[in-house]
């Protein structure tokens, strides 16, 4: 088919808004699928080595942000593809200006360093965000714990579960294994072998709930926030704005601030990041810490 008559027919904009990425090879695109968390069950994988070994070239690419790509998808394929994909409970991803794909790892529910269930929390904010049209592209990011697998100030908007720990002096047998086992150097020990903790020094970790074996230590789990994070040709660690957040609300609260201000105030074309650095952040700060404090 001539390139012209391909073209003609071929509503780019459109494709690439519903996951299909133009190839260098024309008339062929590389559909991103819609990956919440990371997470695919067994049916979802059928269905992608299905379609991959159908109407692609038999194999899928794994992007960095978690997400699943089929290429060599021909243009005339792709109403049957996203049919084939549906039966198996696979829908394509999104590309262009606007909300993308929530990457999380696997947090509490799997991992023993993990602070908050983050694959909940993943599919929690694609329901609410996925796909909302934006001047720019928006990525959300969630890590379990302060190992900070998913690197969360990377992200436009990133989530680290932290706990909130409190000590319990009338519980401890003072082993001193809290104390080894914080990396931060907050907890030390007084006159009396009873553990001190430094709250300055204290990043939330949870190891001294983790390792002690006599719940002297309890923590409640809740969710460090860092904003503006970009990672690509301008790299920038996102900024941490208010304390420990404990509950989903004011979470919730919070992201939807941060959403609409970079939907009222970006230019086109625009990262957020760039945004606040244009208008400086003194009001972004504010309405923030507004959000936080309900």
């Amino acid at each position: 088919m001539a390139e012209n008559e391909v073209k003609k027919r071929i509503n780019y904009d459109l494709l690439k808004k519903g996951g299909f990425m133009r190839q260098k090879q024309k008339g062929y695109f590389s559909l991103r699928l819609q990956v919440v968390g990371g997470t695919l069950t067994s049916e979802n994988i059928r269905a992608v080595s299905d379609v991959a070994e159908k109407y692609g070239h038999g194999y899928v690419h794994l992007t960095s942000r978690q997400g699943v790509e089929i290429p060599f998808i021909y243009v005339d394929d792709i109403d049957e593809v996203k049919t084939e994909l549906e039966k198996g409970g696979v829908k394509p991803g999104v590309c262009g200006p606007r909300v993308r794909t929530v990457t999380a790892c696997q947090g509490n529910e799997v991992c023993s360093s993990g602070c908050i269930n983050t694959q909940e929390l993943a599919r929690e904010l694609s329901e609410r965000y996925f796909g909302r049209e934006l001047p720019h592209k928006f990525k959300f990011g969630v890590t379990g714990c302060v190992n900070n697998c998913l690197k969360a100030e990377e992200n436009d908007l990133g989530i680290k579960g932290g706990l909130e720990v409190s000590y319990d002096k009338s519980k401890c047998k003072k082993c001193n294994v809290c104390v080894r086992s914080c990396r931060s150097g907050a907890l030390s020990k007084d006159e009396e072998g009873y553990v001190v903790k430094d709250e300055s020094k204290c990043n939330n970790c949870g190891r001294c709930v983790k390792t002690c074996n006599f719940d002297s230590w309890i923590g409640t789990g809740g969710y460090k926030i860092s904003f503006g994070g970009t990672f690509g040709n301008y790299i920038y660690k996102g900024d941490e704005i208010v304390p420990l957040v404990k509950d989903k609300e004011t979470l919730f609260r919070i992201v939807d601030a941060t959403v609409n201000y970079f939907d009222e105030h970006a230019k086109p074309g625009e990262r957020f990041r760039k945004t606040l650095e244009r208008l400086g952040d003194e009001e972004f700060r504010s309405i923030i810490k507004a959000a936080y404090l309900g």
